[in-house]
């Protein structure tokens, strides 16, 4: 008889455990203000894993837990646990406002940062003329920051931007440095070169996307 139990009351603990997840999840994706397609999209998997785990149908492994206690600032133990989540989620839209604050606090130190070396530049005459330049690389220096930002907060679509964002102002940069100081008549290939980079980094979202669809 307890051979016959055991299993029985393994595979309803399991089931109940499953219930228990996918409920909170639920819970947990309609607070953050998530579809399931963006949720995936963060996740690095595919909506349909999401449905099946927000059905009961499927647990998602450890390192998903993880991810998803990270993102709502929980833990995963509040994922799997019986209790009500209701009164433990943070709602995303303080978070989503915490992060915007401070995104662009740190885009606008580049700025600030940026002003100060071309006041002081300005100011000397050896390195008056070049001053602007501090305006010229404050972009990219941008870009470099808000790719860091994306890459912990953002979604496929914001990085592959934020990416896009640094080959574009590099070059643009590298041109104005290389017309200034020393002109340079096939300027131009710096921009085939980062349309070819440019190239490449669409290719490997495209990828991305296309090996989280088979999860």
């Amino acid at each position: 008889m307890l051979v016959f139990f055991v299993p029985l009351w393994y595979n309803f603990s399991m089931d109940a455990l499953k219930q228990t997840i996918a409920k909170n999840l639920v819970h947990l994706r309609t607070q953050a203000g998530f579809t399931q397609a963006q949720l995936a999209e963060k996740l690095n998997y595919s909506d349909k894993a999401v449905s099946k785990w927000e059905r009961g149908e499927a647990i998602p492994d450890l390192r998903v837990l993880i991810q998803l206690a990270r993102l709502y600032e929980i833990t995963v133990d509040d994922i799997v646990n019986t209790a009500s989540v209701e009164n433990i989620v943070k709602p995303r839209m303080n978070v989503g406002k915490k992060r915007f604050l401070i995104t662009l606090l740190s885009a606008g130190l580049v700025w600030f940062i940026a002003t100060v070396v071309f006041t002081i530049f300005y100011f000397v005459p050896k390195t008056e003329d070049y001053a602007f330049l501090a305006f010229v690389v404050a972009p990219f220096a941008c870009s470099v920051v808000l790719t860091v930002f994306s890459a912990m907060w953002g979604n496929r679509v914001t990085n592959m931007l934020a990416c896009s964002l640094i080959i574009w102002t590099l070059a643009v940069m590298l041109h104005i440095f290389v017309i200034t100081f020393k002109p340079f008549d096939k300027i131009e290939f710096l921009y085939v070169v980062a349309a070819v980079f440019e190239i490449l980094v669409i290719l490997w979202f495209i990828l991305r996307r296309f090996i989280k669809r088979k999860k």
